[in-house]
């Protein structure tokens, strides 16, 4: 297998270097290449007897219609930025046509690009992080890096990191909604330091910690205790990477939600990433019938929905919930997961096995299972994938901030329903030992109010101004597999407090429904830490030394 059958001359071989790792074994990998040829060229792979580098060469190197040589800035240092992408754009069609040969929407996976999305807010980066399959989401932090800095504005003067919605600027809204923000941000300032001095005092340095390693630790801590301070109009900077039908669906979806900022990043997106993956993406163009078909259907769904939603549940009352509540599990998960492991190791039919399961004593189907998970030594040690048969559905009610963290799980369903002020907030009880509870108790009211006299005119432009620390809800569905490790890993003792509570909770419902599973998510930490990342930041210390 190591060795190609291709044979190429010595000209061949200088070519091609330029292009794969290898040109003689039969492992390689594809380099110096635009995403749009490397989609062409594997969609033409797929369905030819030829070797790829073969490919390359005869259908896209040695073939003028391809403009190959007018797109490789690195091949030919005097083909500016601007003419490169001008060969691509003259170029497409070319490509177009192979890919419309295959007929194949999978074909849009085979290219993909990284998109930098800079000054969108908070509240946008959730619209993103909800296309889960075939994307990358990555977020700045707000537990390492401030958001007090200001930033010079449209009107060039200094403003805070906080997105300019345009609606409520145009509306009798602007001073209230400008008046918000602003007061969530200053409060923010003004807490950073003495939450800070607060947890010093609480938790003195140990001789055995480096001071560096507090430092970081305290600083981090702080950050979390203040961040629900940030209202979801937060600006932040993510960067995403997709493959082309990732980006597709994630333009068309960004183009039909009743959000101006939304819609706007779906048509900068679609611009950017039609420079370098033009082929992918171009039926997200807004007059494209494929994306007209796409928006009516998406909207006539949501107006149907809607419809019905105000004719049934419009006139009830939402109860008051616990944070986490297990809502449904699979009542046959232990007769499941066992068919499920023995299946692969057995030619008989799954119902077969599960015949047999259930016909098992009670004790062997629980010595099975108590063997593997004493298998696990660590949370590293990952279930197989029979895991995956038994399933929870969870609703949780937790801060903006903690569904911010948990989102980004994507091996799971989950939906949330719209940002609001109704279900309370969280107080982080540093807030109230350091004697800051009635400025910060003050502030979340200006907030409320603010958000109710918003959403009379603008609901959805009205979530701009609610602080991290109100409570929304979601519902997770999400197999056992997962589940243990979201739970084991959000309660590390370096997570947020907030999220580390959610995920024992889960745990916690889990072993009440069934206490034989539970025992496989034997790494989740039920303990509280004070400083949950001094540990992690001493090993740093320590490696670096």
């Amino acid at each position: 297998m190591s060795t190609s059958n291709e044979v190429f001359t010595p000209e061949e071989q200088v070519i091609l270097s330029s292009y794969v790792t290898n040109t003689d074994r039969s492992v390689f990998v594809l380099t110096n290449l635009p995403e749009v040829i490397k989609g062409a060229l594997f969609s033409r792979y797929s369905r030819s007897t030829l070797g790829l580098r073969t490919l390359l060469l005869r259908d896209f190197i040695q073939k003028k219609e391809s403009r190959f040589s007018d797109m490789q800035t690195g091949s030919n240092p005097s083909n500016s930025a601007k003419e490169t992408e001008l060969a691509i754009e003259s170029a497409q069609n070319f490509y177009d046509r192979i890919l419309d040969g295959y007929g194949d929407d999978s074909i849009g996976e085979l290219g993909g690009a990284h998109l930098a999305l800079e000054n969108i807010s908070i509240l946008a980066t959730k619209t993103v992080e909800d296309a889960r399959i075939g994307g990358s989401p990555l977020e700045k932090s707000t537990r390492y890096v401030t958001f007090a800095e200001k930033i010079t504005g449209l009107s060039g003067n200094e403003e805070f990191r906080f997105y300019q919605e345009p609606t409520l600027l145009n509306s009798v809204h602007r001073d209230l909604y400008l008046e918000t923000c602003r007061n969530l941000f200053e409060t923010y300032v003004r807490f950073t330091e003495p939450l800070r001095t607060h947890v010093r005092k609480q938790l003195p340095r140990d001789q055995e910690i480096s001071q560096a390693a507090y430092d970081r630790s305290v600083r981090a801590r702080g950050f979390d205790i203040i961040r629900g301070l940030l209202p979801s109009a937060t600006l932040t900077n993510m960067g995403v990477f997709g493959n082309g039908r990732f980006f597709e669906t994630l333009i068309m979806k960004l183009r039909t939600e009743p959000f101006g900022e939304l819609n706007e990043i779906g048509q900068f997106a679609f611009e950017e990433l039609a420079k370098v993956i033009p082929s992918f993406v171009r039926r997200a163009e807004a007059g494209h019938r494929h994306f007209q078909d796409f928006q009516n259907f998406s909207l006539a769904q949501k107006k149907l929905i809607s419809k019905f939603n105000s004719k049934y549940l419009g006139q009830l009352k939402a109860d008051s919930a616990e944070a986490v509540r297990l809502v449904d599990f699979d009542p046959e998960a232990e007769t499941k997961l066992l068919s499920a492991l023995l299946y692969s190791h057995s030619g008989l039919t799954l119902q077969q096995i599960r015949d047999r399961v259930c016909a098992l004593p009670d004790s062997e189907k629980t010595r099975l299972i108590e063997e593997t998970v004493a298998l696990r030594n660590h949370r590293r040690h990952k279930p197989e994938r029979g895991f995956e048969m038994p399933f929870y559905t969870f609703d949780i009610l937790g801060d903006y901030g903690m569904y911010r963290d948990l989102q980004r799980h994507r091996m799971l369903t989950q939906e949330r329903q719209q940002l609001t002020t109704r279900f309370g907030y969280d107080t982080p009880y540093e807030i109230e030992d350091a004697g800051l509870g009635a400025e910060y108790h003050e502030t979340m009211a200006r907030s409320a109010e603010a958000f109710e006299t918003i959403a009379k005119d603008f609901p959805y432009e009205a979530q701009y101004v609610v602080p991290m620390s109100y409570n929304i809800r979601w519902y997770v569905h999400i197999n056992l597999r997962a589940l243990i490790w979201l739970t084991e890993i959000r309660s590390t003792p370096q997570g947020h407090t907030g999220y580390r509570r959610i995920a024992q909770e889960m745990f916690r419902k889990v072993e009440a429904a069934q206490p034989l599973l539970a025992k496989y998510m034997k790494f989740v930490d039920l303990n509280e830490y004070s400083l949950g990342r001094l540990s992690a930041e001493q090993r740093q210390e320590d490696k670096q030394a």
